[in-house]
Formats: C-alpha cells, sequence, structure tokens
C-alpha cells in the first residue's frame, strides 16, 4: 500500500447537495432565485415606501379640513345618521362647530383605516405578481447559462465535441460561451493526443518488455547454465515482471481517466466473485481467508475495468493483512439505488490522516515507493480511476483493530 508523502492544499469545501443528483433541494440558491428574491425586494421596498407616503400626505391633508372647517354653523337643527358622531340636538352654533370638527377628524380616520388596509391588499398582490415577473425574466436572462451548464453535463460524460455555440448579443454571457468552446476544442485536442500516446505506448513499452522475458526464460530453461548465471536470471525476471506490471499499471490508469462510453450490465456480485477466483491461491499461501456474502448488483459499465476495481482492492487486503489469522471481507449490496462494494480486512493499524495518501500514485503505507515487492503502487490509483469514470466513488475508512474497509458506490 502507499506510503505518506508532503501534506496536500485543502481542498475547497464541496457542495451541500450533488450536482449529479436529478432531486435537488427546492430552495437551492440558484442565481435566479437570489435575482426573484433581489427584483422582488426591490419591488416591494418601493411599493412600502410608495405607501407610506401616501397615508402621510393623505393623513396630513384630512387633518387640515378637519382642524378648519370651510364653514361656520349659526343656528339650526342637526340629526346624527351614525352611531359614532355625536352631535348635540340644540345648541350654540359653536357647539356645533367643535362638534362637526371631531366628526370630520374621525371620519378621516375612518378614510385612513380603510385606504391602508386596501392599500395593502393591493400591495401584496402586486408583490406577489412582481415576484413571479421577476423569477420568468431572471429565467429568460440566465437562459444562456442553463445552456452553458447543460453542455458542461455533456462534456462531463466524455462527450467533448459538444459546443454551446451561443447566439445573441455580444454581452458577457456570450463572451462566456465563447470562452468555454474555446477551452472544449484545447480539451479535446489534449484528450485526442493523450489516447494517441496511450495506443502508441502499449506498443513501444510491452515489446522490449516481453522480448526481455522471452530471452531470460530460453536462458534459465538451459539445465547446464551456472547456478550465479541462473540466480541472475532469476533477479532479471523478476525485475522485469515488475516492470511489466508497472507499464500495465500506468496504462490502465490512463485508459480509466476517461469516463466509460460503451456501458453494458454487469453484475457486481459476479465481479467480486471472479475476483475471489484469482486471488484464491495468494490469499490461501498467506494463510488470509476470504469469506463475505455478496448480493445481485447490477450496473452499467466495463466489465473488465469494473473487475480490476474488485481485484485490486482484493490484492490488497490480502498483502497487506495480518501474518497470521487473518481474513478478508467481501460484500455486495444495492443501498438507496446504488450498487455498493464493500471490501474489508484485518491488517496494520491505518491512521485517518493517512488514509488520501493511499490513493496517490507509486505511494505506499510507511514504505518506500520502490522496492516493495508486494505492488507498483498503483492499485488504488487505478480503483478510484475506474470508479469514477462509471460515475461513482470509493471511500477508505479505518477499522477499528486494524485494516481497512474499501466500500465502492457505483449508480445503478
Amino acid at each position: 500500500m502507499p506510503t505518506t508523502s508532503a501534506p496536500h492544499p485543502q481542498a475547497p469545501p464541496k457542495p451541500t447537495w450533488d450536482p449529479r443528483d436529478p432531486v435537488r433541494p427546492l430552495l437551492r440558491p440558484t442565481i435566479r432565485i437570489r435575482l426573484t428574491l433581489l427584483y422582488g425586494g426591490m419591488f416591494l421596498i418601493a411599493g412600502i415606501l410608495l405607501l407610506s407616503i401616501i397615508y402621510l400626505f393623505t393623513a396630513q391633508t384630512l387633518g387640515e379640513s378637519a382642524a378648519k372647517l370651510p364653514f361656520e354653523i349659526v343656528t339650526g337643527k342637526v340629526q346624527p345618521t351614525t352611531s359614532w358622531c355625536e352631535l348635540p340636538v340644540q345648541g350654540s352654533g359653536k357647539q356645533f362647530n367643535d362638534a362637526v370638527s371631531v366628526c370630520l377628524r374621525h371620519q378621516g380616520d375612518l378614510a385612513l383605516d380603510d385606504l391602508l388596509r386596501r392599500s395593502l391588499f393591493a400591495l401584496l398582490g402586486l408583490s406577489i405578481i412582481a415576484f413571479a415577473f421577476g423569477y420568468a425574466m431572471a429565467g429568460r436572462v440566465l437562459s444562456p447559462l442553463g445552456r452553458i451548464t447543460r453542455t458542461a453535463r455533456q462534456v462531463a460524460g466524455s462527450d467533448l465535441a459538444r459546443r454551446i455555440e451561443l447566439d445573441g448579443p455580444d454581452d458577457e454571457l456570450k463572451e462566456l460561451a465563447d470562452t468555454f468552446d474555446e477551452m472544449l476544442e484545447r480539451l479535446e485536442r489534449a484528450f485526442t493526443a493523450q489516447q494517441r500516446f496511450v495506443a502508441n505506448a502499449s506498443h513501444e513499452l510491452r515489446t522490449p518488455l516481453a522480448i526481455n522475458r522471452t530471452l531470460l526464460e530460453v536462458h534459465l530453461s538451459d539445465p547446464g547454465a551456472p547456478v550465479e548465471l541462473q540466480q541472475l536470471g532469476k533477479t532479471l525476471l523478476a525485475t522485469n515482471e515488475r516492470s511489466e506490471q508497472l507499464v500495465e499499471g500506468l496504462l490502465l490508469l490512463a485508459r480509466s481517466d476517461n469516463q466509460i462510453i460503451e456501458r453494458k450490465p454487469v453484475d457486481l456480485a459476479e465481479v467480486a466473485s471472479r475476483a475471489v477466483d484469482q486471488t484464491h491461491a495468494e490469499a490461501v499461501a498467506k494463510g488470509v481467508e476470504i469469506r463475505g456474502e455478496r448480493a445481485p448488483a447490477v450496473v452499467q459499465g466495463n466489465g473488465v475495468l469494473l473487475e480490476r476495481i474488485a481485484l485490486n482492492l482484493l490484492q490488497n487486503a490480502v498483502r497487506y493483512n495480518v501474518p497470521e489469522g487473518g481474513w478478508v471481507e467481501v460484500g455486495t449490496e444495492t443501498e438507496h439505488g446504488q450498487a455498493v462494494l464493500v471490501v474489508s480486512n484485518t491488517g496494520p493499524v491505518v491512521p485517518a490522516y493517512e488514509i488520501d495518501n493511499l490513493f496517490e500514485p507509486f505511494r505506499r503505507l510507511r514504505q518506500e515507493r520502490t522496492g516493495s515487492d508486494k505492488g507498483v503502487g498503483l492499485g488504488l490509483s487505478i480503483a478510484r480511476s475506474v470508479a469514477r469514470a462509471h460515475g461513482g466513488r470509493i471511500i477508505a475508512e479505518p477499522r477499528e483493530g486494524g485494516g481497512l474497509v474499501m466500500r465502492v458506490t457505483l449508480p445503478i
């Protein structure tokens, strides 16, 4: 397993929702919702200010009208028409004038209350219309961003030939879309060059190693070869085999960094069982028991690469185990609409801060980068790359008492 190295820079905070999840939080703070709240809030504040100004002006006007009557009662008889207006049946002109002023002020208060109530209802209705209108307008303004997002998701599925090609005015959004298209063009050229390099390297690196292995095997098969020469040949053959494993691991790691385009139904239980069969002899030689229940868990993907995940995890679990009485438990199941492969084992105690380093290429726990007979240090890196290529992830957790629990989650 990998060794420790210099600490990595702290990763940026992750979002509280999964961008790939079709069911997202209803109140996710999107730009559209923020623009809607900003537009509707500004309208609401402007409406409240306008209503307050109208109310103050109306109150001032009614107060002045009630304070100074445009007429003066000299004599006569008054009959009230409401219960709240108390006028004397008979009296002097001054008494009548004062009573009428009180009645007019009270009537003005009632009119202000009615005006305020009707205005609030009108403001509430207009606010709802304003928020709906703001939401629609924000969606229209941000529609180019939605197009950019959809294209980015398609590109994330290894469709690097997609382009946004946004039409419309030469504004900031079109500039962003054009810049994104230029970036995709460069990425497509880079990935094409990488695939071409991997294809060429597969041949150029494998051929000389295969020739060396053949020559060494031929010389070792000579019964008359000196003992020293046979020992040297075996050492060179082991070194050559390690180089072959390293080349195969590097090529597989380069290929698995891309999304899987051709997918077929693959049962993780069958994949795990095949990996157990391939690891059985090594486990018996090391005295490690392999156990566990494997329920059907069908995913869409590449069976060879998925088998590589299970095989790498099993080989690591067997090789990095306790000297006596060790075990490896392999299980598959479906959970919350996802297929899960779990590989746990006994082994040395792994500190929690070492977990991230285990997935880095050529790094092993408390060992040198080279010189280990347990592997080339690419097993977990390949497993993580293959899981990502299938839209899944792999999580490692220290097991109480020593060892690890590897949990691979893949979408069904």
